[in-house]
């Protein structure tokens, strides 16, 4: 059976395509690049993270966006006809006073791996945008139109405009096609796709929150009119029937299921393989309870499809509640080899590597002979422009994470460590830097919670040389240790309540997840380095308790 989520940590708004045996998922991003990952399958079981979409070439330029801003809800296809794959996606620029203000780019590649071509522009309506290669060489762009207009029905309406991908420009306005296959509300996150005849429209609906789900409405035409599936939705952790059209807010609490262990399921692509079967791919967390904090943020999972005879996408046992279990399907069982959890930088960059709002490839530098990460340090980890932060996914709430470093820091604005992060107003951190106060080189904890700064004074503790740093993570409690070796560790600092680096709580920010990563900073001069001899992140899935109390 496959286990959900099959994506775990920081992995939402899944997009689905095969070419021949081989399938691949995009994700989104938001401010973190490198941008879009593509994961690899080729039995829809055993996944590896291949590619990334959004590079030193073609990366936009994020620096400055806040939290939950930047690249939105790829949207990954591959065109016969064109030989080509195409990624559409947005770049969320401002939500102030809720004007959703995106701009939305199509790219395209031979090979999945890339070279990818330059981003092409194609409008700013609406989010969510994705691509239609219809079967008579002509190419759509639907995506959600976003209402800011008081007296209005928000979000919006779905819309559909056709591209020209000879001139590379839109024709014409979008016209509006779909208000919602349910009363939910907070309708988004469209893909077409055509089968027999029909072109289908799957839509999330609900809000990325609670009431999340994925609907469908098929018509003859691309232009409409749809209708909407009877038995919408077709799949969701929520199942009933309520009415939140007015409701524009997208979480949503109130619907939080305690009957499923997969919560926000939505946002749906689906994928036909070649024997007949059906997947499809949503977005889900797992929150902890009773709290409702997602620190895994939006996970993706897997549901077994099946068409039916009337021609609708529907679960196969007939339910549209999503499961934890799923039947795989009739594939070869393909397992890629396993990554180690130790990275002893004896080799380039490992590909799980990200940073906030600019390239890792900007500040941190593998000396592959000496068996060293050097990071060159920039900007607090609270600045929304250059921050020298390489972190990894947070893919459970159990585990450790340990890096032995070498940073000798000359005036206090000096610092580098060890860091559990969510976003810019929201981590914890183990660092080195130089105390006045002691005269000497020393290590302590800074918290930041919503913004507020605190120092850990009594944490302060001399630290001449090398340091190793660990932090260990339990389900809902962390805390870290050091050791002037790898072995004789102590413990400093108290226990912190790992579910508040969540979308839930932290108001600054929504939609991404926890990462654990290495820091440096020189608010100086940007050019003073630390350096790392390996950094070890090990998780322990079986241990995972989301109701463990703090």
């Amino acid at each position: 059976m496959i286990t959900n989520p099959v994506l775990r940590g920081f992995n939402p708004d899944p997009s689905v395509v095969r070419k021949g045996e081989d399938y691949y998922v995009a994700v989104s991003t938001f401010e973190w690049l490198p941008g879009i990952p593509i994961y690899h399958s080729k039995d829809l079981q055993n996944w590896e993270l291949y590619t990334h979409v959004l590079t030193e070439t073609n990366a936009p330029d994020l620096k400055k966006l806040p939290s939950a801003k930047g690249i939105w809800a790829p949207c990954l296809t591959y065109s016969e006809a064109d030989n080509r794959f195409f990624v559409v996606y947005g770049v969320m620029n401002s939500m102030n006073a809720r004007y959703f203000d995106v701009d939305n780019y199509i790219i395209s590649a031979e090979n999945i791996n890339g070279p990818w071509s330059e981003p092409v522009y194609l409008h700013s309506s609406g989010f969510d945008a994705s691509l239609l290669n219809d079967d008579d060489d002509k190419k759509y762009i639907v995506s959600l139109e976003w209402e800011n207009r008081d007296g209005y029905e928000k979000p919006g309406f779905i819309s559909v405009a056709e591209y020209d991908s000879h001139t590379q420009k839109m024709i014409g306005y979008p016209q509006k096609i779909w208000s919602g296959g349910t009363n939910r509300g907070c309708i988004e996150a469209p893909h077409l796709t055509k089968k027999n005849g029909y072109y289908y429209l799957m839509c999330a609906e609900g809000g990325t929150g609670y009431g999340h789900s994925v609907t469908m409405a098929r018509s003859k035409n691309v232009f409409g009119p749809y209708e909407g599936d009877p038995k919408n939705p077709i799949v969701t952790s929520s199942p009933g029937d309520f009415n939140e059209r007015k409701d524009s807010d997208h979480l949503k609490p109130k619907y939080y299921n305690p009957e499923s262990v997969l919560q926000k399921s939505g946002h749906g692509s689906y994928v036909d393989l070649p024997n007949g079967e059906t997947y499809l791919f949503h977005l889900t967390g797992r929150p902890f309870t009773p709290e409702l904090r997602c620190t895994l943020g939006r996970e993706t999972a897997i549901q077994q499809m099946e068409w039916t005879a009337d021609g609708w996408l529907r679960m196969k046992d007939g339910s549209n509640f999503a499961k934890v279990s799923v039947t795989p399907p009739s594939l070869v069982e393909h397992p890629f080899t396993t990554p180690t959890t130790r990275d002893n930088f004896d080799k380039d960059l490992r590909i799980y590597y990200y940073a906030p709002r600019m390239m890792p490839s900007s500040f941190a530098t593998v000396h592959n002979q000496q068996h060293e990460l050097i990071l060159r340090g920039q900007e607090s980890l609270s600045s929304l422009n250059k921050v020298s932060l390489l972190a990894q996914k947070m893919t459970s709430i159990t585990g450790t994470a340990t890096t032995r470093m070498k940073f000798d820091p000359e005036i206090y604005q000096h610092s580098a460590g060890l860091v559990v992060y969510y976003d810019n107003m929201n981590y914890v951190s183990l660092r080195k830097y130089y105390s006045e106060t002691l005269q000497s080189p020393a290590i302590s904890i800074i918290q930041l919670e919503n913004g507020d700064r605190h120092e850990m004074l009594d944490t302060r503790t001399a630290c001449d040389g090398d340091v190793t740093l660990r932090v260990q993570i339990n389900n809902r409690h962390l805390y870290f240790e050091y050791a002037s070796d790898d072995q004789n560790f102590t413990r400093i600092g108290p226990d912190f309540d790992l579910s508040k680096y969540s979308d839930e709580y932290c108001k600054f920010g929504e939609f991404t997840g926890a990462f654990i990563g290495l820091f440096a900073c020189d608010t100086m001069y940007h050019n003073h380095e630390a350096r790392f001899d390996y950094f070890d992140y090990q998780t322990d899935i079986q241990q995972e308790d989301f109701n463990a109390p703090f």
